[in-house]
Protein backbone atom coordinates (compact mmCIF):
# COMPACT_ATOMS: atom_id res chain seq x y z
CA UNK A 1 0.00 0.00 0.00
CA UNK A 2 2.46 2.25 0.84
CA UNK A 3 4.34 1.52 -2.35
CA UNK A 4 1.32 2.26 -4.35
CA UNK A 5 0.96 5.79 -2.73
CA UNK A 6 4.57 6.96 -3.46
CA UNK A 7 3.64 5.35 -6.51
CA UNK A 8 0.73 7.62 -7.23
CA UNK A 9 2.28 10.49 -5.58
CA UNK A 10 5.63 10.49 -7.90
CA UNK A 11 3.26 10.00 -11.12
CA UNK A 12 1.01 13.14 -9.32
CA UNK A 13 4.29 15.23 -8.90
CA UNK A 14 5.54 14.73 -12.29
CA UNK A 15 2.22 15.09 -13.65
CA UNK A 16 2.17 18.70 -11.63
CA UNK A 17 5.92 19.43 -12.97
CA UNK A 18 4.90 18.24 -16.43
CA UNK A 19 2.01 21.50 -16.40
CA UNK A 20 3.95 23.61 -15.07
CA UNK A 21 6.56 22.80 -17.33
CA UNK A 22 3.72 23.77 -20.23
CA UNK A 23 2.45 26.43 -18.45
CA UNK A 24 6.43 27.80 -18.08
CA UNK A 25 6.40 26.87 -22.01
CA UNK A 26 3.17 29.00 -22.62
CA UNK A 27 4.06 31.64 -21.11
CA UNK A 28 7.37 32.02 -22.07
CA UNK A 29 5.98 31.59 -26.04
CA UNK A 30 4.07 34.61 -24.71
CA UNK A 31 6.64 36.81 -23.90
CA UNK A 32 8.97 35.71 -26.99
CA UNK A 33 9.24 38.82 -28.93
CA UNK A 34 8.15 38.22 -32.66
CA UNK A 35 10.52 39.71 -35.25
CA UNK A 36 9.74 41.17 -38.51
CA UNK A 37 11.72 43.45 -41.25
CA UNK A 38 10.35 45.97 -43.21
CA UNK A 39 11.69 48.23 -46.44
CA UNK A 40 10.11 51.50 -47.48
CA UNK A 41 11.42 52.79 -51.03
CA UNK A 42 11.86 56.19 -49.54
CA UNK A 43 14.40 58.03 -47.44
CA UNK A 44 13.60 58.02 -43.55
CA UNK A 45 15.10 58.46 -40.35
CA UNK A 46 16.31 54.94 -38.55
CA UNK A 47 16.30 54.69 -34.63
CA UNK A 48 18.64 52.45 -32.64
CA UNK A 49 17.81 48.99 -31.88
CA UNK A 50 16.68 49.18 -28.03
CA UNK A 51 14.30 52.22 -29.04
CA UNK A 52 12.42 52.93 -25.90
CA UNK A 53 9.03 53.01 -27.07
CA UNK A 54 9.97 50.23 -29.66
CA UNK A 55 10.52 47.64 -27.01
CA UNK A 56 7.48 49.46 -25.05
CA UNK A 57 5.07 48.49 -28.01
CA UNK A 58 6.36 45.04 -28.34
CA UNK A 59 6.00 43.99 -24.87
CA UNK A 60 2.47 44.89 -25.37
CA UNK A 61 1.81 43.51 -28.97
CA UNK A 62 4.00 40.82 -28.95
CA UNK A 63 6.34 41.65 -31.92
CA UNK A 64 8.76 44.36 -33.44
CA UNK A 65 9.74 45.42 -37.07
CA UNK A 66 13.33 46.46 -37.65
CA UNK A 67 12.96 49.38 -40.45
CA UNK A 68 15.10 49.98 -43.75
CA UNK A 69 15.08 53.07 -46.12
CA UNK A 70 16.68 53.82 -49.42
CA UNK A 71 20.30 54.65 -49.23
CA UNK A 72 22.54 56.09 -51.94
CA UNK A 73 20.48 54.05 -54.34
CA UNK A 74 17.45 55.04 -56.57
CA UNK A 75 13.54 53.17 -55.56
CA UNK A 76 13.81 51.41 -59.18
CA UNK A 77 17.53 49.86 -58.52
CA UNK A 78 16.65 48.92 -55.19
CA UNK A 79 13.24 46.68 -56.17
CA UNK A 80 14.72 45.69 -59.00
CA UNK A 81 17.53 44.24 -57.13
CA UNK A 82 15.00 42.43 -54.49
CA UNK A 83 13.04 41.03 -57.38
CA UNK A 84 16.16 39.78 -59.46
CA UNK A 85 17.27 37.89 -56.02
CA UNK A 86 13.74 36.96 -55.32
CA UNK A 87 13.92 37.49 -51.66
CA UNK A 88 12.42 40.22 -49.86
CA UNK A 89 11.75 41.46 -46.28
CA UNK A 90 8.35 40.76 -44.33
CA UNK A 91 7.39 43.90 -45.33
CA UNK A 92 7.95 46.34 -48.17
CA UNK A 93 6.34 49.24 -49.82
CA UNK A 94 4.07 47.71 -52.38
CA UNK A 95 3.36 49.18 -56.10
CA UNK A 96 2.64 47.39 -59.45
CA UNK A 97 6.19 46.23 -60.20
CA UNK A 98 6.67 44.39 -57.25
CA UNK A 99 2.81 42.98 -58.05
CA UNK A 100 3.90 41.88 -61.56
CA UNK A 101 6.84 40.43 -60.02
CA UNK A 102 4.23 38.33 -57.68
CA UNK A 103 5.98 39.31 -54.92
CA UNK A 104 3.16 39.94 -52.88
CA UNK A 105 0.41 38.28 -50.83
CA UNK A 106 -3.31 38.99 -51.27
CA UNK A 107 -3.76 40.75 -47.80
CA UNK A 108 -7.78 40.31 -48.51
CA UNK A 109 -7.50 36.54 -48.32
CA UNK A 110 -6.32 36.99 -44.38
CA UNK A 111 -7.89 39.99 -43.10
CA UNK A 112 -11.34 38.18 -41.91
CA UNK A 113 -8.99 37.83 -38.37
CA UNK A 114 -8.13 41.35 -38.53
CA UNK A 115 -10.65 43.68 -37.92
CA UNK A 116 -8.53 47.11 -37.68
CA UNK A 117 -7.28 46.20 -41.22
CA UNK A 118 -10.60 45.42 -42.53
CA UNK A 119 -12.38 47.85 -41.18
CA UNK A 120 -9.38 50.57 -41.64
CA UNK A 121 -11.04 51.36 -45.21
CA UNK A 122 -14.81 50.87 -46.72
CA UNK A 123 -15.88 48.16 -48.80
CA UNK A 124 -16.17 50.72 -51.76
CA UNK A 125 -12.33 52.60 -51.08
CA UNK A 126 -10.98 48.99 -50.59
CA UNK A 127 -12.37 47.84 -53.93
CA UNK A 128 -10.36 50.78 -55.72
CA UNK A 129 -6.89 48.72 -54.23
CA UNK A 130 -7.92 45.36 -56.39
CA UNK A 131 -5.54 44.20 -58.98
CA UNK A 132 -6.79 42.51 -62.06
CA UNK A 133 -6.84 39.21 -60.04
CA UNK A 134 -9.51 40.74 -57.83
CA UNK A 135 -7.60 40.39 -54.64
CA UNK A 136 -5.86 43.41 -52.22
CA UNK A 137 -2.22 43.58 -52.22
CA UNK A 138 -1.18 46.92 -50.06
CA UNK A 139 -3.10 49.06 -47.15
CA UNK A 140 -2.64 52.54 -47.85
CA UNK A 141 -0.15 54.48 -44.90
CA UNK A 142 -1.54 58.26 -45.56
CA UNK A 143 -4.59 59.76 -45.34
CA UNK A 144 -6.93 57.66 -43.65
CA UNK A 145 -8.35 59.77 -41.23
CA UNK A 146 -11.24 59.78 -38.63
CA UNK A 147 -13.34 62.52 -37.18
CA UNK A 148 -12.87 66.08 -37.73
CA UNK A 149 -10.00 68.03 -40.04
CA UNK A 150 -7.12 68.38 -37.85
CA UNK A 151 -4.86 69.72 -40.55
CA UNK A 152 -2.42 72.48 -39.52
CA UNK A 153 0.33 71.45 -41.77
CA UNK A 154 0.53 72.05 -45.44
CA UNK A 155 2.93 68.72 -46.43
CA UNK A 156 1.95 69.08 -50.76
CA UNK A 157 3.41 71.33 -53.15
CA UNK A 158 3.73 75.04 -53.00
CA UNK A 159 5.42 78.31 -53.53
CA UNK A 160 7.37 79.01 -50.33
CA UNK A 161 8.85 81.78 -49.46
CA UNK A 162 10.85 82.76 -46.22
CA UNK A 163 9.81 84.98 -44.01
CA UNK A 164 12.55 87.13 -43.74
CA UNK A 165 10.95 88.02 -47.25
CA UNK A 166 7.70 88.97 -46.18
CA UNK A 167 8.54 90.61 -43.28
CA UNK A 168 10.71 93.44 -45.05
CA UNK A 169 7.77 94.03 -47.53
CA UNK A 170 5.67 94.80 -44.11
CA UNK A 171 3.59 91.20 -45.11
CA UNK A 172 2.08 92.05 -48.05
CA UNK A 173 -1.02 90.06 -49.76
CA UNK A 174 1.14 87.83 -52.54
CA UNK A 175 -1.38 86.00 -55.23
CA UNK A 176 -0.05 85.67 -58.28
CA UNK A 177 3.28 84.43 -60.25
CA UNK A 178 3.79 88.29 -61.15
CA UNK A 179 3.48 89.19 -57.87
CA UNK A 180 5.92 86.78 -55.88
CA UNK A 181 8.77 87.10 -58.32
CA UNK A 182 8.00 91.05 -58.11
CA UNK A 183 8.85 90.70 -54.21
CA UNK A 184 11.63 88.21 -54.67
CA UNK A 185 13.34 90.91 -56.95
CA UNK A 186 12.42 93.40 -54.88
CA UNK A 187 13.86 91.94 -51.80
CA UNK A 188 17.35 90.92 -53.61
CA UNK A 189 18.31 94.10 -54.82
CA UNK A 190 17.69 95.48 -51.26
CA UNK A 191 19.32 92.28 -49.34
CA UNK A 192 21.63 90.34 -51.65
CA UNK A 193 23.25 88.44 -48.60
CA UNK A 194 21.92 86.87 -45.06
CA UNK A 195 23.27 88.79 -42.10
CA UNK A 196 25.76 86.32 -41.88
CA UNK A 197 26.75 87.29 -44.84
CA UNK A 198 25.86 84.47 -47.06
CA UNK A 199 24.94 85.66 -50.49
CA UNK A 200 21.12 85.18 -51.44
CA UNK A 201 20.01 82.66 -54.07
CA UNK A 202 16.30 83.98 -54.95
CA UNK A 203 14.52 80.85 -56.54
CA UNK A 204 15.99 77.30 -56.94
CA UNK A 205 14.38 74.82 -58.54
CA UNK A 206 14.43 71.05 -58.11
CA UNK A 207 14.76 69.19 -61.05
CA UNK A 208 16.88 66.09 -59.94
CA UNK A 209 15.49 62.23 -61.41
CA UNK A 210 11.62 61.62 -60.36
CA UNK A 211 11.65 64.92 -58.34
CA UNK A 212 11.27 67.20 -61.01
CA UNK A 213 7.79 67.42 -60.32
CA UNK A 214 8.99 70.78 -58.79
CA UNK A 215 9.29 72.04 -62.17
CA UNK A 216 6.61 70.22 -64.67
CA UNK A 217 3.88 69.99 -62.83
CA UNK A 218 3.07 73.87 -61.51
CA UNK A 219 1.25 75.09 -64.37
CA UNK A 220 -2.06 72.67 -63.14
CA UNK A 221 -2.20 74.24 -59.77
CA UNK A 222 -1.49 77.73 -61.41
CA UNK A 223 -5.00 77.46 -63.21
CA UNK A 224 -6.36 76.63 -59.96
CA UNK A 225 -6.63 72.79 -59.94
CA UNK A 226 -5.63 70.58 -56.98
CA UNK A 227 -2.84 68.25 -56.87
CA UNK A 228 -4.33 65.14 -59.51
CA UNK A 229 -0.41 65.15 -60.76
CA UNK A 230 -0.82 63.76 -64.32
CA UNK A 231 -3.52 66.02 -65.59
CA UNK A 232 -6.18 68.58 -65.34
CA UNK A 233 -9.95 67.19 -64.27
CA UNK A 234 -12.45 69.39 -65.72
CA UNK A 235 -15.14 69.51 -62.37
CA UNK A 236 -17.95 70.36 -64.92
CA UNK A 237 -17.20 68.49 -68.52
CA UNK A 238 -15.34 65.40 -66.69
CA UNK A 239 -12.79 66.21 -69.26
CA UNK A 240 -9.26 65.21 -68.66
CA UNK A 241 -6.79 68.27 -69.83
CA UNK A 242 -3.59 68.27 -70.78
CA UNK A 243 -1.54 70.84 -68.26
CA UNK A 244 1.93 70.36 -70.25
CA UNK A 245 0.54 72.58 -73.22
CA UNK A 246 -2.19 75.38 -71.92
CA UNK A 247 -1.72 78.77 -72.18
CA UNK A 248 -0.78 78.97 -68.05
CA UNK A 249 2.12 76.53 -68.86
CA UNK A 250 3.68 78.51 -71.80
CA UNK A 251 3.12 81.75 -69.59
CA UNK A 252 4.71 80.12 -66.61
CA UNK A 253 7.98 79.03 -68.33
CA UNK A 254 8.13 82.73 -70.17
CA UNK A 255 8.24 83.88 -66.64
CA UNK A 256 11.18 81.80 -65.45
CA UNK A 257 12.96 82.61 -68.25
CA UNK A 258 12.51 86.10 -67.41
CA UNK A 259 13.56 85.39 -64.08
CA UNK A 260 16.83 83.61 -65.10
CA UNK A 261 17.91 87.24 -67.40
CA UNK A 262 17.27 88.80 -64.48
CA UNK A 263 19.73 86.61 -62.28
CA UNK A 264 17.08 85.42 -60.37
CA UNK A 265 17.64 81.51 -61.23
CA UNK A 266 21.22 80.44 -61.63
CA UNK A 267 22.12 78.08 -64.07
CA UNK A 268 23.28 75.35 -61.98
CA UNK A 269 20.12 74.77 -60.08
CA UNK A 270 18.81 72.68 -62.99
CA UNK A 271 22.19 70.37 -62.23
CA UNK A 272 21.76 70.16 -58.74
CA UNK A 273 21.72 66.87 -57.18
CA UNK A 274 18.56 66.27 -54.62
CA UNK A 275 21.51 66.43 -51.77
CA UNK A 276 23.35 69.09 -53.50
CA UNK A 277 19.55 71.40 -53.52
CA UNK A 278 19.02 70.07 -49.94
CA UNK A 279 22.71 71.63 -48.89
CA UNK A 280 21.80 75.08 -50.81
CA UNK A 281 18.82 74.82 -48.54
CA UNK A 282 20.75 74.10 -45.18
CA UNK A 283 22.47 77.36 -45.63
CA UNK A 284 19.13 79.33 -45.18
CA UNK A 285 20.45 81.17 -48.49
CA UNK A 286 17.37 80.27 -50.67
CA UNK A 287 14.42 82.68 -50.75
CA UNK A 288 11.89 80.38 -52.51
CA UNK A 289 10.88 77.64 -54.50
CA UNK A 290 8.36 75.10 -55.25
CA UNK A 291 8.47 71.78 -53.49
CA UNK A 292 6.48 69.63 -51.66
CA UNK A 293 7.17 70.33 -47.83
CA UNK A 294 8.30 66.29 -46.25
CA UNK A 295 10.70 66.46 -49.69
CA UNK A 296 12.68 69.70 -47.75
CA UNK A 297 11.69 70.65 -44.23
CA UNK A 298 12.88 67.60 -42.15
CA UNK A 299 16.19 67.82 -44.17
CA UNK A 300 17.33 70.69 -43.36
CA UNK A 301 16.31 70.99 -39.51
CA UNK A 302 19.95 70.25 -37.86
CA UNK A 303 21.35 72.83 -40.34
CA UNK A 304 18.77 75.18 -39.40
CA UNK A 305 19.12 74.44 -35.41
CA UNK A 306 22.90 74.58 -35.62
CA UNK A 307 23.56 77.89 -37.83
CA UNK A 308 20.99 79.66 -36.07
CA UNK A 309 18.94 80.51 -39.14
CA UNK A 310 15.23 80.86 -37.73
CA UNK A 311 16.84 83.84 -36.00
CA UNK A 312 17.58 85.47 -39.53
CA UNK A 313 13.59 84.18 -40.46
CA UNK A 314 14.81 81.61 -42.59
CA UNK A 315 11.82 79.49 -41.98
CA UNK A 316 9.57 78.93 -45.03
CA UNK A 317 5.55 79.73 -45.23
CA UNK A 318 3.27 78.97 -48.36
CA UNK A 319 1.66 81.27 -50.49
CA UNK A 320 -1.68 81.16 -52.84
CA UNK A 321 -0.20 81.37 -56.10
CA UNK A 322 -2.33 81.28 -59.20
CA UNK A 323 -1.81 82.58 -62.58
CA UNK A 324 -4.12 85.38 -62.27
CA UNK A 325 -6.53 87.01 -59.20
CA UNK A 326 -9.45 85.92 -60.35
CA UNK A 327 -8.10 82.30 -60.16
CA UNK A 328 -8.85 80.50 -57.05
CA UNK A 329 -6.12 78.07 -55.33
CA UNK A 330 -6.52 74.48 -54.93
CA UNK A 331 -2.74 74.19 -53.68
CA UNK A 332 -4.18 72.20 -50.43
CA UNK A 333 -6.77 69.46 -50.64
CA UNK A 334 -7.67 67.45 -47.64
CA UNK A 335 -5.29 64.55 -46.95
CA UNK A 336 -8.27 62.10 -46.67
CA UNK A 337 -9.11 63.24 -50.19
CA UNK A 338 -5.75 62.13 -51.36
CA UNK A 339 -6.03 58.26 -51.06
CA UNK A 340 -3.03 56.95 -53.30
CA UNK A 341 -4.65 53.54 -54.87
CA UNK A 342 -1.28 53.01 -56.18
CA UNK A 343 0.99 51.72 -53.46
CA UNK A 344 1.17 50.93 -49.60
CA UNK A 345 1.93 48.40 -47.12
CA UNK A 346 2.79 44.72 -48.49
CA UNK A 347 3.28 41.62 -47.23
CA UNK A 348 5.92 40.11 -49.28
CA UNK A 349 6.10 36.04 -50.16
CA UNK A 350 9.06 35.64 -47.93
CA UNK A 351 7.53 36.20 -44.94
CA UNK A 352 6.95 33.21 -42.98
CA UNK A 353 4.43 34.32 -40.92
CA UNK A 354 1.74 36.25 -42.72
CA UNK A 355 -0.88 35.47 -40.20
CA UNK A 356 1.43 37.38 -37.33
CA UNK A 357 2.29 39.96 -39.83
CA UNK A 358 -1.06 40.98 -40.52
CA UNK A 359 -1.44 40.98 -36.71
CA UNK A 360 1.45 43.15 -36.25
CA UNK A 361 -0.26 45.42 -38.73
CA UNK A 362 -3.94 45.39 -37.07
CA UNK A 363 -2.00 45.98 -33.40
CA UNK A 364 -0.13 48.77 -34.87
CA UNK A 365 -3.87 50.53 -35.51
CA UNK A 366 -5.15 49.85 -32.20
CA UNK A 367 -6.04 53.26 -30.26
CA UNK A 368 -4.11 52.19 -27.74
CA UNK A 369 -0.92 51.46 -29.46
CA UNK A 370 -1.95 54.60 -31.87
CA UNK A 371 -1.03 56.74 -28.72
CA UNK A 372 2.36 55.40 -28.09
CA UNK A 373 3.08 55.69 -31.85
CA UNK A 374 2.39 59.21 -31.96
CA UNK A 375 2.47 60.46 -28.14
CA UNK A 376 4.71 58.62 -26.30
CA UNK A 377 4.23 57.74 -22.90
CA UNK A 378 1.69 58.82 -20.55
CA UNK A 379 3.07 61.64 -17.59
CA UNK A 380 6.60 61.21 -19.44
CA UNK A 381 6.31 62.18 -22.84
CA UNK A 382 2.98 64.22 -22.72
CA UNK A 383 0.46 65.14 -20.03
CA UNK A 384 -3.49 65.47 -19.49
CA UNK A 385 -5.51 68.04 -18.07
CA UNK A 386 -8.80 67.86 -16.21
CA UNK A 387 -10.80 67.90 -19.37
CA UNK A 388 -9.07 65.19 -21.36
CA UNK A 389 -6.97 67.23 -23.50
CA UNK A 390 -3.58 65.83 -24.00
CA UNK A 391 -0.49 68.75 -23.82
CA UNK A 392 3.13 68.81 -23.50
CA UNK A 393 4.57 70.73 -20.73
CA UNK A 394 7.68 72.91 -21.29
CA UNK A 395 10.08 69.96 -20.27
CA UNK A 396 7.88 67.31 -22.55
CA UNK A 397 8.05 69.72 -25.33
CA UNK A 398 11.75 69.70 -25.21
CA UNK A 399 11.70 66.06 -25.46
CA UNK A 400 9.67 65.62 -28.45
CA UNK A 401 11.99 67.93 -30.22
CA UNK A 402 15.20 66.08 -29.26
CA UNK A 403 16.54 64.56 -32.09
CA UNK A 404 18.53 62.19 -30.27
CA UNK A 405 15.38 60.95 -28.42
CA UNK A 406 13.76 60.51 -32.09
CA UNK A 407 16.18 57.65 -32.80
CA UNK A 408 16.68 56.60 -29.13
CA UNK A 409 12.62 56.78 -27.50
CA UNK A 410 10.32 57.41 -29.99
CA UNK A 411 8.71 55.04 -32.40
CA UNK A 412 6.43 56.12 -34.62
CA UNK A 413 6.43 53.30 -37.15
CA UNK A 414 5.74 56.05 -39.71
CA UNK A 415 5.55 54.40 -42.98
CA UNK A 416 3.23 51.49 -41.42
CA UNK A 417 -0.98 52.51 -41.53
CA UNK A 418 -2.29 54.78 -39.13
CA UNK A 419 -5.57 56.42 -38.75
CA UNK A 420 -4.93 60.27 -38.88
CA UNK A 421 -7.27 63.18 -37.82
CA UNK A 422 -9.01 62.12 -34.15
CA UNK A 423 -7.74 59.98 -31.50
CA UNK A 424 -10.76 57.41 -30.70
CA UNK A 425 -11.49 59.64 -27.43
CA UNK A 426 -12.76 62.50 -30.23
CA UNK A 427 -11.16 65.25 -28.27
CA UNK A 428 -7.36 64.70 -29.36
CA UNK A 429 -5.22 65.01 -32.49
CA UNK A 430 -3.37 61.71 -33.58
CA UNK A 431 -0.29 63.43 -32.93
CA UNK A 432 0.83 66.84 -30.92
CA UNK A 433 1.85 68.62 -34.23
CA UNK A 434 -1.68 68.37 -34.93
CA UNK A 435 -2.68 69.07 -31.46
CA UNK A 436 -3.55 73.46 -32.40
CA UNK A 437 -1.82 74.41 -29.21
CA UNK A 438 0.59 71.78 -29.42
CA UNK A 439 1.32 73.32 -32.69
CA UNK A 440 1.46 76.74 -32.07
CA UNK A 441 3.79 76.10 -29.62
CA UNK A 442 5.95 74.06 -31.41
CA UNK A 443 6.79 76.84 -34.06
CA UNK A 444 9.94 79.15 -34.28
CA UNK A 445 8.83 82.88 -33.36
CA UNK A 446 8.89 84.01 -37.39
CA UNK A 447 6.41 81.44 -37.83
CA UNK A 448 4.43 82.69 -35.03
CA UNK A 449 4.90 86.44 -36.10
CA UNK A 450 4.03 85.43 -40.37
CA UNK A 451 0.90 83.50 -38.72
CA UNK A 452 -0.54 86.57 -36.98
CA UNK A 453 0.83 88.96 -39.65
CA UNK A 454 -1.39 87.06 -41.68
CA UNK A 455 -4.06 86.52 -39.44
CA UNK A 456 -4.09 82.71 -39.88
CA UNK A 457 -2.96 79.59 -37.12
CA UNK A 458 -1.56 77.38 -39.19
CA UNK A 459 0.03 76.38 -42.45
CA UNK A 460 -3.17 74.88 -44.09
CA UNK A 461 -5.05 78.75 -43.23
CA UNK A 462 -2.50 80.25 -45.29
CA UNK A 463 -3.62 78.72 -48.67
CA UNK A 464 -6.98 77.69 -47.88
CA UNK A 465 -8.76 74.17 -47.28
CA UNK A 466 -10.48 72.52 -50.64
CA UNK A 467 -13.08 69.52 -50.51
CA UNK A 468 -11.84 66.38 -52.69
CA UNK A 469 -12.49 67.81 -56.20
CA UNK A 470 -14.47 64.75 -56.91
CA UNK A 471 -14.68 60.88 -56.82
CA UNK A 472 -11.91 60.59 -59.92
CA UNK A 473 -9.69 62.25 -57.68
CA UNK A 474 -6.46 61.95 -57.50
CA UNK A 475 -5.85 60.45 -60.94
CA UNK A 476 -1.92 59.97 -60.34
CA UNK A 477 -3.19 56.99 -57.85
CA UNK A 478 -3.99 55.60 -61.62
CA UNK A 479 -0.33 56.99 -63.37
CA UNK A 480 1.63 55.61 -60.74
CA UNK A 481 0.56 52.34 -61.13
CA UNK A 482 1.60 52.33 -64.64
CA UNK A 483 4.73 50.12 -65.84
CA UNK A 484 6.89 50.08 -68.87
CA UNK A 485 4.82 46.90 -69.88
CA UNK A 486 2.22 49.31 -70.82
CA UNK A 487 1.59 51.16 -73.91
CA UNK A 488 0.13 54.13 -71.69
CA UNK A 489 2.80 53.84 -69.52
CA UNK A 490 5.54 53.56 -72.21
CA UNK A 491 4.19 57.14 -73.64
CA UNK A 492 4.43 58.49 -70.50
CA UNK A 493 8.24 57.55 -69.92
CA UNK A 494 8.27 59.33 -73.31
CA UNK A 495 6.80 62.32 -71.98
CA UNK A 496 9.07 62.47 -69.23
CA UNK A 497 11.88 62.07 -70.53
CA UNK A 498 10.84 65.10 -72.92
CA UNK A 499 9.84 67.45 -70.46
CA UNK A 500 13.12 66.61 -68.41
CA UNK A 501 15.51 67.40 -70.91
CA UNK A 502 13.70 70.60 -72.88
CA UNK A 503 12.01 72.65 -69.83
CA UNK A 504 15.67 73.51 -68.52
CA UNK A 505 16.16 74.69 -71.79
CA UNK A 506 13.09 76.75 -72.21
CA UNK A 507 14.05 78.88 -68.57
CA UNK A 508 17.75 78.87 -69.72
CA UNK A 509 16.88 80.11 -73.78
CA UNK A 510 17.76 83.45 -75.36
CA UNK A 511 15.23 82.76 -77.88
CA UNK A 512 12.23 81.72 -75.63
CA UNK A 513 9.46 81.17 -78.52
CA UNK A 514 11.62 79.57 -80.63
CA UNK A 515 12.73 76.70 -78.06
CA UNK A 516 9.27 76.61 -76.76
CA UNK A 517 8.09 75.79 -80.44
CA UNK A 518 10.81 73.08 -80.83
CA UNK A 519 9.86 72.23 -77.15
CA UNK A 520 6.35 71.70 -78.11
CA UNK A 521 7.31 69.47 -81.39
CA UNK A 522 9.36 66.82 -79.64
CA UNK A 523 6.67 67.01 -76.82
CA UNK A 524 4.41 66.11 -79.42
CA UNK A 525 6.13 63.54 -81.10
CA UNK A 526 5.06 61.50 -78.02
CA UNK A 527 1.80 60.64 -78.90
CA UNK A 528 0.46 62.16 -75.97
CA UNK A 529 -2.83 62.10 -76.96
CA UNK A 530 -3.29 58.40 -76.66
CA UNK A 531 -1.65 58.69 -73.30
CA UNK A 532 -4.53 61.30 -72.00
CA UNK A 533 -7.30 59.00 -74.31
CA UNK A 534 -6.00 56.16 -71.17
CA UNK A 535 -6.73 58.82 -68.64
CA UNK A 536 -9.91 59.89 -69.52
CA UNK A 537 -10.84 55.93 -69.93
CA UNK A 538 -9.93 55.22 -66.30
CA UNK A 539 -11.41 58.89 -65.41
CA UNK A 540 -14.72 57.49 -67.07
CA UNK A 541 -14.63 54.06 -65.66
CA UNK A 542 -13.78 55.38 -61.71
CA UNK A 543 -17.23 57.76 -62.58
CA UNK A 544 -19.15 54.37 -63.93
CA UNK A 545 -18.10 52.58 -60.66
CA UNK A 546 -19.29 55.22 -58.83
CA UNK A 547 -22.48 55.83 -60.53
CA UNK A 548 -22.99 51.60 -59.91
CA UNK A 549 -22.48 51.58 -56.24
CA UNK A 550 -24.92 54.57 -55.70
CA UNK A 551 -27.48 52.23 -57.32
CA UNK A 552 -26.71 49.71 -55.81
CA UNK A 553 -26.82 51.60 -52.31
CA UNK A 554 -30.11 52.89 -53.95
CA UNK A 555 -31.65 49.29 -54.47
CA UNK A 556 -30.66 47.97 -50.97
CA UNK A 557 -32.38 51.02 -49.34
Amino acid sequence: MKKKTTILLLAGSLMIAGIAALLYQSQNSRNQIRHYTAFFSTTGEEITSDNDMKKKIAEQIGADCEETWLKGQTKDNALNAYIAAGEYPDFISGESKLYDAGALIPIDEYWDNYPNIKNYLTEEQWDLFRQADGHIYWIPQFGVSQGQDTEVIHSGEAFWIQTRVLKWADYPEITTVDEYFDLLERYQEANPCLENGTPNIPFAILCDDWRYFCLENVPQFLDGYPNDGSCIVDPDTLQVIDYNTTPTAKRYYQKLNEEYKKGMISPETFLDTYEEYLDKLSTGAVLGMVDQRWQFYYAIQTAYDSGNLRSYGCDYVPLPITIDKKVKNQWHTARSAELDTASGLSITISCEDPEGAMQFVNNLLDPEITKLRFWGEENLDYSIDENGIFYLNEEQGVRVNDRKLKKTHFCTYSYFPRSEGMLSDGINAFSPENQPVEFWKSQPRDIQECFEAYGVTNYVDMLGRNDAPGVWYPMYSYTNSLTSNTQAGQTLERMDEVKHRWLPQVILAQNFEETWNSYMEAYNACDPQSYFEDLQKELDQRMNKKNSNFCILNDKN
